[in-house]
């Protein structure tokens, strides 16, 4: 009988999260007016796309990540790099273990300075054949 291949055991749920916090903080621009002081509603909210050092959707993202076992955190480098095509399905033992040795630090630091990481857990996740479709579904 053929082994079967090992695949992420994250929740999915959770790396949708981090897929959509992950784009809205990725859309985010330098910031151009350092003291803003207009009202968000008449200028269409665009300061939402500047990255502010109190950015709310960088400590959203950081803090959800933070509060992830160390095995999910894991697991969710290992999913970036495969989305990012370090390593292939097939490799996805390697793959974990090499982020579990290289888990030191602050894993949510590490994967917010990674450019286009949501993209990268999306491939990620299309590469086991999973989805957020399903998440997006059952949140209509």
């Amino acid at each position: 009988m053929a082994k079967k291949a090992a695949r992420p055991d994250i929740n999915v749920d959770n790396v949708c999260f981090v897929i959509v916090k992950a784009r809205e903080f990725d859309v985010q621009v330098d910031v151009e007016e350092p003291d803003y002081g207009s009202d968000a509603t008449d200028d269409k909210f665009v300061q939402i796309l500047e990255a502010y050092a109190d950015n709310p959707t960088f400590s959203e993202l950081r803090s959800f990540i933070e509060a992830m076992n160390d095995d999910d955190q894991i697991e969710l480098v290992a999913l970036a790099w495969t989305g990012r095509g370090d390593f292939e399905p097939g490799e996805w033992d390697e793959a974990l273990r090499l982020a579990r040795e290289r888990h030191r630090g602050s894993t949510a630091l590490y994967l917010c300075g990674m450019p286009a990481l949501g993209d990268y857990l999306e491939e990620g996740l299309a590469a086991f054949e999973l989805s957020c479709a399903e998440t997006e579904q059952s949140h209509l």
